[in-house]
């Protein structure tokens, strides 16, 4: 099996497992604290893709940027924005609101990445990509549709809140990855925003602290748990949330994007707003009302004429070779 073939499996196997994403973080959410999930799953996951980071930084060419204090501090900087904010505004949308109607709103984090893109590094929007982010807003607006909202807004603010942030992050941390790798930037980002996440919460059982939050509307968020919810019955969803979907996952995105593309192994996105609903349908019994199903068709057709230019021109170059 040749690298491309090996790459259009991971990329199948990366959609399958994301699409999963919000159901089963959904079915392990009432067990365990959101900031309990976020930081195992993400110090889990940054454990699988560990070996792939040291493997990638004992690659580099003897005279390539030395990850030193500096580097790793802005690795932590970045787990900040990606993981302990971004990934606890993610796991709070999927408290307050359904699975599908986060795994199809969060799938519009590349498009919201070519905007800061474009504010941040200077990079090019193009015709096709204003007229995808048009689409993609209306499609978010008919989901949502605000003149008969019948979901949660707290749901609807977190999720977005969780888009823009990781979008972001995604940006912030691709010069990084252009210096270090895209899979050590990721695998550190995950343990350093992991590793932020359990010092808060280790704050939280401080008594002062503790009783603090307890008066005001953060009083969830006093003595945050770090080992209640585990249960043999829950245990493989959750080994399956850490390992699965977070390590393998996230490891499986980024191989296919170094064995194909970045263009290809964005199919992911392209996919997941359309299985996400089925499996969100046919796991947990979610219904998926009219309105839903009009707007995953708007966000399909804005990923399509996102992506096809791009996809275009990728085949016409191997046409070319």
């Amino acid at each position: 099996m040749s690298k491309k073939q090996v790459g259009f499996c991971c990329i199948a196997l990366t959609t399958i497992l994301f699409s999963l994403m919000e159901i089963s973080l959904k079915s392990v959410s009432a067990s365990f604290h959101p900031f309990q999930i976020n930081f195992t799953r993400f110090f889990i996951g940054g454990l699988v893709l560990l070996p792939f980071a040291v493997q990638k930084l004992r690659k580099r060419d003897a005279n390539a940027p030395k990850l030193n204090a500096r580097a790793l501090l802005k690795m932590a900087g970045l787990g900040f924005v990606g993981i302990f904010v971004s990934m606890t505004f993610y796991q709070l949308s999927v408290m307050h609101t359904d699975a599908s109607v986060v795994a199809i709103l969060f799938s519009s984090n590349p498009l919201f990445v070519m905007v800061f893109a474009a504010l941040m590094l200077h990079e090019p929007i193009y015709r096709h990509n204003v007229a995808a982010l048009v689409l993609e807003l209306l499609g978010i607006l008919v989901i949502v549709s605000p003149w008969n909202m019948r979901l949660d807004p707290y749901g609807i603010l977190f999720v977005l809140i969780a888009v823009m942030t990781f979008a972001l992050y995604s940006v912030l941390g691709k010069k990084e990855g252009a210096q270090f790798g895209v899979i050590p930037n990721t695998c550190f980002g995950f343990l350093f925003g992991s590793a932020e996440m359990m010092i808060v919460a280790a704050l939280t059982h401080i008594p002062v602290i503790a009783a603090f939050l307890q008066t005001t509307p953060l009083h969830d968020y006093a003595n945050i748990p770090f080992f209640t919810g585990y249960t043999l019955e829950g245990l493989p969803v959750f080994l399956f949330v850490c390992i699965g979907v977070t390590g393998i996952g996230y490891a499986s995105y980024f191989l296919a994007m170094e064995y194909t593309s970045a263009s290809a192994a964005s199919l992911v996105f392209f996919l997941k707003p359309i299985l996400s609903p089925i499996f969100a349908w046919i796991l947990i019994q979610e219904v998926i009302p009219t309105n839903r199903i009009v707007g995953i068709v708007i966000i399909f057709f804005a990923s399509v004429v996102n992506i096809l230019p791009a996809l275009h021109g990728a085949l016409k170059k191997r046409k070319e070779i």
